[in-house]
């Protein structure tokens, strides 16, 4: 196996701007992996070839999905719902059902998949590749058969006898040690309960204590966190939605609570949110490094271009501190709501935006059979084998330091002439970083588009010229910069352009049978940009 785990462990110790994280569904991975060698593959002996292959797209963490313990009454619950998963696999079994990875019985990592000496070693040997690692927490409940339910009733929200009776959907009766109680479900205010699992009260002094006891392990034995729903522990919408019955209202939030402390054992832990309703905002203010950007997800998915553009124009910072996706386990795989052109675009743009990325187990592939997180196996789906190729490709040019230290900048999209909105469909802008420069245009629409684009703050030379090489297609092509510092630039439906550029004297300033020299820019010419 892969060695020089310690010492590789320290190299990765902080975390990198902008880091692309790949989300693995570990039980399906596992099972998957165990197919293709024909032996029994679990966390502790997975093949170093696979490391090797995550290692090749240039991901900073992977996300290992559903690692925690899901108990039997986890399992019990699901297996009600047998014939809901025939959609994504049809020979579905009872076997192929552990249940919810999100109604937790113990934050112990499943024996099945390794335990905790396997996930130990799988950190490791991902650690000597330069990969973190990122595991679930889910604060807003855990499973009904949960060790707290008996030994510690009044970490929940309770329940009466008559709303036991009435909606029994809503709540269950639990043994505790102080006899029999009633508990409710977990839930958002927005939906159904989660019939598996038993609320936790973000106003209980005993489980904010748990929590930070629980995260302390939980990073003991990763580098980061996805907090499941993060934005449903906030004061205000707890408040809302459990209103009286979750006792005195504490003057402090859960996650200003919560992340000081565990970042006092472990400095380094990054902080990722699940969240929604625009308390994005709210949430980095309490502490999380990243946040959903599903209000990007959603407009890419209705292609909204003008509110796409209006969104980026957020101050940077706030940019910076989201994470976006495509697709995830909880949303529809991205080959099947956008397709395979639009797919491309949409990714082209998350990944060169400034703030995290997150991709999906299969989304690279092209997958378009969205799995239910209550089961363990899937079936075989065909390989899209040029847009994995165009996947290399993007992620190979988002290695560059450029899109980790650059300067961002959206640039305007101005008409070609007048009375032309074909710039109405581009968005546009710019990475910057010591010599190194990237125009980046997304055309999500099904027209062309046409536009002036305007590229002062670059401070370019009058009368140069610009090379510019596209990453994706990779051809050259080469644009002539106007009076006002602006190029002119058509862009093709559903397409993308990374543009490499390279800065060139201008013709019309040196002799007609003079040779194109490299600009020199400081102490680099152009040529050392390529």
């Amino acid at each position: 196996m892969l060695q020089n785990v310690s010492a590789a462990s320290q190299k990765v110790a902080i975390w990198k701007a902008n880091p692309i994280v790949y989300e693995i569904n570990t039980w399906v991975w596992l099972r998957d992996l165990s197919g293709k060698y024909g032996y029994e593959i679990n966390l502790l002996n997975v093949p170093d070839a696979e490391l090797v292959d995550l290692a090749s797209w240039g991901f900073d963490a992977v996300w290992l999905m559903g690692v925690w313990r899901r108990g039997p009454a986890t399992r019990l619950s699901a297996l009600n719902y047998l014939h809901e998963y025939q959609f994504a696999l049809p020979d579905v079994t009872e076997a192929d059902v552990p249940g919810s990875a999100y109604a937790i019985q113990d934050y112990q990592v499943e024996e099945q998949i390794g335990g905790r000496h396997g996930l130990a070693a799988f950190r490791g040997r991902l650690a000597a590749q330069g990969i973190k690692l990122v595991l679930d927490y889910v604060p807003n409940h855990v499973a009904t058969d949960h060790r707290w339910i008996h030994s510690h009733p009044e970490y929940f929200i309770p329940g009466t006898t008559s709303e036991l009776e009435s909606r029994s959907e809503d709540f269950f009766l639990a043994n505790t040690v102080n006899g029999e109680k009633v508990i409710a479900r977990g839930r958002d205010p927005y939906f159904p309960s989660w019939i598996d699992t038993a609320q936790l009260n973000a106003f209980s002094p005993g489980l904010r204590r748990a929590a930070i006891d629980t995260l302390i392990d939980i990073g003991s034995q990763c580098d980061g966190v996805r907090c499941d729903m993060a934005m449903l522990m906030m004061n205000s919408v707890f408040a809302t939605t459990w209103g009286a019955r979750a006792g005195f209202h504490p003057a402090r939030e859960f996650w200003t609570v919560i992340i000081p402390a565990v970042r006092g054992a472990h400095p380094q832990m990054l902080f990722m949110a699940e969240v929604y309703w625009d308390l994005e905002q709210e949430l980095q203010r309490q502490g999380f490094d990243y946040t959903y950007d599903k209000r990007l997800y959603d407009r890419v998915i209705d292609n909204d271009i003008p509110s796409i553009r209006a969104h980026l124009s957020a101050d940077p910072a706030f940019l910076r501190s989201h994470i976006r996706f495509i697709e995830n386990h909880d949303e529809e795989r991205a080959a099947t709501v956008l397709g395979s052109d639009r797919q491309r675009v949409a990714a082209a743009l998350i990944c060169t935006l400034p703030g995290a990325v997150l991709l999906h187990e299969g989304q690279l592939t092209g997958h378009s059979v969205k799995l239910p997180v209550q089961i363990n196996r899937r079936t075989q789906q065909p390989e899209n084998t040029l847009l994995k190729r165009f996947y290399r490709r993007l992620l190979g040019e988002t290695r560059h330091m450029l899109y980790r230290l650059g300067y961002w900048q959206l640039i305007e999209t101005c008409p070609a002439q007048e009375g032309d909105h074909a710039c109405d469909n581009l968005i546009a802008y710019t990475w910057e970083y010591k010599y190194e420069r990237r125009l980046i245009a997304i055309n999500l629409a099904d027209t062309w588009s046409r536009s002036r684009l305007g590229l002062s703050g670059w401070a370019l030379p009058n009368g140069c010229r610009l090379q510019l090489y596209d990453v994706l297609t990779e051809s050259h092509s080469e644009k002539a910069i106007d009076d006002s510092h602006a190029i002119l630039l058509e862009v093709a439906p559903r397409s993308a352009h990374i543009f490499r550029v390279v800065v060139r004297n201008s013709g019309r300033h040196r002799a007609t049978n003079e040779q194109d020299q490299p600009m020199q820019l400081g102490n680099a010419t152009a040529k050392d940009w390529q």
